[in-house]
């Protein structure tokens, strides 16, 4: 099956946990696609993904879209998440401005919420990962990509402070990952 990312963060995330199944990515179907996230949930953007890919390769398509939400913020950035500054801006710079944002409130909480959608050219299976945590004083941790370095645990690590090992058990990527591959495994 395909998965509908250029993001190799992603890509790998997914090959780690989806196991049991030969999983591509777009550039290795040699699929070349930048698909527009304009929709207004996390849901949409992914079953948009997955069509569009499908449309293409006419395999079986995983679609994700992830974002955090800041409750402070009223659950900004969103779906939002990787474009909210725009196009040219970093990881890093983004996390700055959040952690700013984010210090005008005593309520850090905040969540990651990850969804997929699996598509086979007649009908979606879709699922959600939701990890609860807050937003980090400071950006902490070198393993990990986007927000993971300011998006602290319950245990007062970061995501960026955890072992591979550990965010493959417990991020909200995993969590779907995990929900997907029972159900496909029901289908």
């Amino acid at each position: 099956m395909i998965i509908a990312t250029n993001n190799e963060n992603k890509l790998n995330e997914v090959r780690k946990i989806l196991t049991g199944y030969e999983v591509y990515s777009l550039k290795e179907k040699e699929i070349y696609l930048e698909i527009s996230e304009d929709q207004k949930t996390f849901l949409g953007n992914a079953k948009k993904k997955a069509i569009e890919a499908y449309k293409i390769a006419k395999e079986e398509t995983i679609a994700d879209d992830s974002g955090l939400c800041i409750n402070c913020l009223d659950g900004f950035p969103g779906v939002m998440t990787n474009r909210f500054l725009g196009e040219n801006v970093n990881d890093r710079m983004k996390n700055e401005y959040l952690i700013n944002k984010v210090n005008k409130y005593i309520d850090r909480s905040a969540k990651v919420i990850c969804v997929l959608a699996y598509y086979d050219g007649k009908k979606f299976v879709t699922s959600e990962g939701m990890l609860n945590g807050f937003i980090a004083k400071e950006c902490r941790g070198n393993n990990g990509f986007g927000f993971d370095e300011i998006f602290e645990l319950p245990n007062g690590l970061t995501l960026a402070e955890l072992t591979p090992e550990e965010k493959k058990r417990l991020s909200a990527r995993a969590l779907a990952i995990r929900d997907l591959k029972n159900k496909l495994s029901k289908k």
